[in-house]
This record gives C-alpha cells, sequence and structure tokens, in this order.
C-alpha cells in the first residue's frame, strides 16, 4: 500500500522519528464534564486541557484533542508533537438501539485540516455481532468519513470501542466477548473501502480477567497463554497500522497490557493514550486549580507517559506497511 503525500506528510506529523505513534489522547468532552463536577463549564474545560497538552506533549509524538474546547490547547503543545483531531460528537444517540454515531454540526475535514490537523480521528462505538440494520448504518457513515479524508488528503484515525448492549464492558461476561468482538471489528475496517489510515484498537482483553498478571481481579475469563493468543489473534487480521487505545483504564494496567502484547509479540504501532496518563490528576485539579494540576503533571503525569512510552520499545514503526522507508 502507498500513501499520498498529504497523508504520508500527516502521519509523520504525528509519529516520533523511529516512526511509532506515541500520542496522548485529550479530546474527552462528556466523559470529562462529568468527571469535573456540573459547574465545570467553557473555562474549565479548556482549562485543563491546556495545562494536560503543555504538561505532557514534550514527551509525546502528538496530540489529539477536539475542536470544541480543545483548539486553545493546541496552541500550547511542544514544537515536536503533531495535532489530531476529533470529528465526532461526544457520546452516541441513546434514543434507539446500536449507540449510533453523528459529527460535529460545524466541522468539516476541510475545517479541522485549516484548523491545523495533521490527521483527523473519528470514534465508532461498534459491535460487528449487531443486527445488519445498524452496522450497515456505521459501514457507510465511516465510508463517507474515508471518502471526506481522501478528497482532502488528510489521515483519518478510526478509534473503535466494543461494546454488547445490557452488559457492564467492564464486567466477567463482555470480557469473555470482547476478544472476538475487537478481532472482527479489526478485520472489517482495516478493508480498503473505508480508507482508514490508522486504526485505534482496544487491547483485545480485559487485563483484570486475565489469570496470573498483576491487575488479575480473581474472576477468570482467560489465562495468561489464552491472552497472549488472543492478541495474535486479533493483530494477524489487520492490513493496516494500529494503535492501542488506554480506554480508561489505570496506567498500570495499559502498561501491563502493553506488556502482554510485547510478549505475543504483536506487531503494533504505538498508542493513543489518554486518562490512563492523566486521569488522577481530574481530583488535584478540582480541589486546589490548575497550578496544582500542573505540579501533579509535572510529577506523576511524566511518570506515567514515560511508563507507557518504555512499553514502546516494543512497538513496530508504520512504515514497514505503507512502504516508507524513514520519517526524514
Amino acid at each position: 500500500m502507498k500513501l499520498t503525500s498529504g497523508k504520508l506528510r500527516g502521519l509523520k506529523a504525528v509519529s516520533n522519528q523511529l516512526g511509532i505513534i506515541a500520542a496522548v489522547a485529550m479530546d474527552q468532552r462528556g466523559s470529562l464534564k462529568k468527571a469535573l463536577g456540573d459547574t465545570a463549564g467553557d473555562r474549565q474545560l479548556e482549562e485543563f486541557k491546556s495545562a494536560v497538552t503543555e504538561m505532557l506533549t514534550p514527551y509525546a509524538s502528538a496530540v489529539l484533542l477536539d475542536p470544541e474546547w480543545g483548539l486553545p490547547a493546541a496552541e500550547r503543545r511542544a514544537s515536536n508533537a503533531g495535532l489530531l483531531l476529533a470529528y465526532e460528537k461526544t457520546g452516541y444517540d441513546k434514543s434507539g438501539p446500536g449507540r449510533l454515531p453523528d459529527l460535529l454540526d460545524r466541522w468539516s475535514v476541510r475545517r479541522l485540516k485549516e484548523a491545523g490537523a495533521d490527521c483527523v480521528k473519528t470514534l465508532l462505538y461498534y459491535n460487528p455481532f449487531e443486527p445488519t440494520q445498524i452496522n450497515d448504518q456505521k459501514h457507510a457513515w465511516i465510508e463517507r468519513i474515508g471518502d471526506e479524508c481522501s478528497a482532502n488528503d488528510v489521515p483519518f484515525f478510526l478509534e473503535l470501542v466494543g461494546y454488547e448492549e445490557g452488559e457492564d464492558d467492564a464486567g466477567l461476561e463482555y470480557a469473555e466477548k470482547k476478544p472476538s468482538i475487537v478481532k472482527a471489528s479489526t478485520a472489517e475496517f482495516t478493508k480498503s473501502r473505508y480508507s482508514v489510515d490508522v486504526l485505534k484498537v482496544e487491547v483485545p482483553v480485559s487485563l483484570r480477567f486475565v489469570e496470573d498478571t498483576r491487575a488479575f481481579s480473581g474472576q477468570k475469563a482467560y489465562d495468561r497463554k489464552e491472552a497472549i493468543r488472543l492478541f495474535r489473534e486479533a493483530a494477524e487480521v489487520a492490513t493496516k497500522p494500529f494503535i492501542y487505545l488506554s480506554a480508561g483504564v489505570s496506567n498500570a494496567e495499559f502498561t501491563e497490557s502493553l506488556e502482554l502484547a510485547a510478549e505475543a509479540g504483536v506487531k503494533f504501532n504505538g498508542v493513543l493514550c489518554g486518562r490512563a496518563t492523566w486521569r488522577d490528576g481530574i481530583s488535584v485539579y478540582e480541589k486546589n486549580g490548575v497550578g496544582a494540576l500542573r505540579t501533579w503533571l509535572r510529577d506523576q503525569g511524566i511518570k506515567n507517559i514515560s511508563r507507557v512510552n518504555e512499553c514502546l520499545r516494543a512497538a513496530t514503526p508504520w512504515y514497514y506497511i505503507y512502504g516508507v522507508e524513514a520519517a526524514a
């Protein structure tokens, strides 16, 4: 596969010199507003995003932000960090089944690019085993976004978040279904018809249910050997670069997941890590303000992102997939 000049330029902008995507995610909106409290307004959201971006991007290859509250933060990112902008509205349609998505009303790929985006990201809640009439809508939606990104010559990052209606995604029952959901979702959207350039995927197991891990909760969905096999099987169906998302777990759990991916020999191409890096700073900000948050980020936040970066020693450059020899 070959990249156009614009897509190649965009991917290089969000990667480090080794061709690894070591990005921090700060595009949370609904979940961040909820975490900050009902009284949190535009100023608090912008202030929090700006502090995280300014303090952590010197240690990242890029930052993912939203155009609603993240543009002031984008101006505070380190010179080494590229910019991804989110295109989807936060959350999903709760009026009917299927967790159907929607795009931001006043934005387009053209406008995101004009706002400085090196790459465009869209999140999709997806269960490959949902009824055809639901998933066909989602397939067409991603096709349209892929075509729009291709028309504007900007890389398309697709974030896939699995679910099962009526089940707790942190529970044992969902953990048993998660590997097949992640694998089949990856297999679907790695197809060329969607024009996705990088897949942002969940790790295919819930680590708290993997026996013989530090995160093990005592309830078993799989043993360590099975988990390694599931990592490999999910990775084998990908024909496009893929990076792991942290899905709101702790820094310790996410880094252990990356260690397990390394043990499995998975050729992942980096991470887009959000709350596993900065989540514990929310309570610091709530209690003591932005100055205290910056102090926390300077200490614990940098330690968190450094632990993730250490795990990326096992990551593989995306260059080989697109026939690119170097970042320069």
